[in-house]
């Protein structure tokens, strides 16, 4: 028998909006933290579920056909918010991934029609559906909702 594999880390944040789980991926100071703090409040005030998963660093785990999202053990629970430091928040310990949403530079915008070659990503051995995203872009939150629920209805 061979013993468990340590798990692999990315530099992601993992949060479950509903009943999909996200993996957001970006350069640094894209704004990965602070676009899952207005997603999982935005769900919350309509009075879906919706919490912080990881922040930051995520464990990624390929297991029959799924991607499983784990938070950092030394981070788990908390989340930077610039400005004010680490914040505790509520957590599941655990997500199954739906979507990447892959944030840009602040400076860069998506493209209006992507290539359909883009609109895919495999992870771990696991296709998933993926969108390009700016985190500073007017309306970013109801695009992403817009996709959530085109996921939900296709």
């Amino acid at each position: 028998m061979t013993p468990p594999q340590a798990p692999a880390y990315v530099h992601a944040n993992a949060l479950v909006l509903g009943e999909t789980g996200l993996l957001l991926r970006g350069p640094p100071g894209a704004g990965k933290s602070t676009l899952t703090l207005e997603l999982v409040d935005r769900w919350r005030a309509r009075g879906a579920f919706a919490a912080l998963v990881g922040d930051d660093r995520v464990a990624l785990d390929a297991r029959h056909g799924l991607l499983i999202a784990r938070p950092h053990p030394s981070i788990r629970g908390m989340i930077e918010a610039r400005g004010l430091g680490m914040l505790r928040v509520d957590y599941e310990p655990a997500c199954v991934v739906r979507a990447v949403i892959d944030l840009l530079a602040l400076k860069e915008a998506p493209k209006r029609y992507p290539e359909e070659s883009e609109s895919q990503i495999e992870l771990s051995g696991v296709t998933l559906p993926r969108i390009f995203e700016n985190a500073a872009r007017v309306g970013v939150l109801t695009r992403i909702g817009s996709y959530i629920q085109d996921l939900a209805t296709n």
